[in-house]
């Protein structure tokens, strides 16, 4: 708790939060929440909600695997729905501020791991990776993807999302640095039907995942199943 903190609340109903504070004390930001939450609040609410869509789609999941999870604070809402969750980066800066911050309630593996030097080690029924594709250099997603799918089970599904490249238009100088790969909801749906039987491409506009034009989309979203 934070020094001189009451350690009692008017309301009753409020009182458990306080004790559970105490317990396990408490939760900061990942690194890069952090910066998020003091560049532009908001986004936080679009990531989680992206977390929220990953989760409910892997509900029963026996092993679920994230690709590039940064800093790993939304993990936690993976973990709800699934028996395990790895996480990796190709990062170790991030993957350390990952294993500091995580609680027992919901604990997962987290690893360092560059799926362009090789595939990882393990089965998974689930894999997802949000916000990486679009960083991998367009002569690269082949081995990138293929590197992955060398550990997704038969029966295993995979989701994958990226800012459109309809949204690029309206990115900051930083994002167009670093999204070299943004891709037409349509390029991205035959990109993954190499590699599947059936692929959905989903769009989503703030927090809001839907069905429509993906050309109006500031994001988009493959659902993969059917590993060919």
């Amino acid at each position: 708790m934070t020094a001189n903190a009451p350690d009692a609340v008017k309301d009753p109903v409020n009182q458990h939060g306080f004790e559970v504070n105490k317990e396990i004390g408490e939760t900061r930001l990942g690194v890069l929440k952090n910066w998020e939450w003091y560049d532009d609040p908001k986004r936080i609410l679009f990531s989680m909600a992206r977390y929220k869509f990953v989760a409910k789609l892997f509900e029963g999941r026996k092993h679920a695997l994230e690709i590039g999870c940064g800093d790993a604070f939304n993990a936690p809402i993976i973990c709800q729905s699934v028996d395990k969750l790895t996480v990796t980066d190709f990062d170790p800066a991030f993957i350390a501020d990952a294993q500091a911050r995580m609680k027992d309630k919901w604990a997962y593996e987290a690893k360092v791991h560059n799926l362009l030097e090789g595939p990882i080690e393990g089965s998974f029924d689930a894999m997802y990776s949000l916000d990486v594709l679009e960083h991998i250099p367009q002569d690269q997603e082949d081995l990138f993807i293929s590197n992955a799918l060398k550990a997704l089970t038969d029966d295993g599904e995979m989701i994958l999302g990226m800012p459109s490249l309809e949204s690029q238009a309206y990115a900051s100088r930083a994002s167009k640095e670093g999204h070299i790969n943004c891709k037409s909801g349509n390029d991205f749906r035959a990109l993954m039907q190499k590699y599947f039987r059936h692929v959905f491409l989903f769009s989503m506009n703030d927090e809001v995942v839907h069905t429509g034009y993906s050309k109006m989309a500031h994001y988009i979203i493959v659902v993969c199943c059917g590993k060919k």
